[in-house]
């Protein structure tokens, strides 16, 4: 179990995968929670049975899966729609990425979150108020030719709709204004792999001071049981 998580994140196209990759890779467990916003409305899950409470059947297909197409619609088309989406399904992904993070084996976690920069706590706040248990937040960063180029490639999209995506999310400097360390995306896997690597020793190293730090405020307390 670790006590010690860093948060993980980056503007669409910034090669977030790659440095997930890259992690997993020096046997750190990253907890996704894309995936995990995929996972906690699947049938049968209580998150799927709120969001059809509160929407209606018309949001599930035949199958009893959730209709992603119909539900996006939906929220799109009205913000107070939308903020009640995430009301619902927000603080249960923040759980689920939370528990994931803090079961993992070693001597941290990573929890992979595109939006951080965008996320709001139940309270209103943004940022990193609402993950007040990460430790560290890394933002993976890229110029914004660069991320339009990539995100262009990588879509197959025209440079507007790439244009209209990365607008439509925090801005780089919104996102440069939570970070506690950046990892300048712009040169080859070697280069990412070998940036991550110094990462990976700096977390290693405040991870086992943290737990240092636990270690020597539960000893003083302990001496003076009988």
């Amino acid at each position: 179990m670790t006590h010690y998580i860093i948060g993980l994140t980056g503007g669409i196209a910034s090669g977030k995968s790659a440095v997930e990759k890259a992690f997993v890779a020096r046997g750190v467990v990253v907890a996704d929670a894309d995936l995990i916003a995929r996972e906690v409305v699947e049938p049968g899950q209580p998150a799927l049975q709120a969001v059809v409470a509160r929407f209606g059947p018309g949001v599930l297909q035949a199958d009893g899966r959730l209709d992603r197409a119909a539900l996006r619609a939906r929220v799109f088309a009205d913000e107070a729609e939308r903020r009640a989406l995430e009301g619902l399904l927000h603080p249960v992904i923040r759980r689920r990425l939370h528990d994931t993070c803090r079961s993992a084996p070693g001597p941290y976690s990573v929890a992979m979150v595109p939006l951080l920069a965008e996320a709001r706590s139940e309270a209103g706040e943004g940022g990193r108020a609402a993950y007040p248990w990460l430790d560290r937040i890394l933002v993976i960063d890229v110029p914004e030719a660069t991320q339009h180029a990539r995100l262009m490639r990588r879509d197959g999209i025209d440079a507007a709709l790439a244009g209209r995506m990365i607008a439509a999310q925090a801005t780089r400097v919104q996102r440069l204004a939570i970070a506690d360390d950046i990892l300048v995306n712009d040169g080859d896997l070697e280069h990412l792999a070998e940036a991550v690597a110094g990462l990976d020793a700096r977390y290693r190293a405040l991870a086992l001071a943290k737990g240092q730090e636990n270690l020597d405020s539960v000893i003083p307390a302990q001496a003076g049981i009988r």
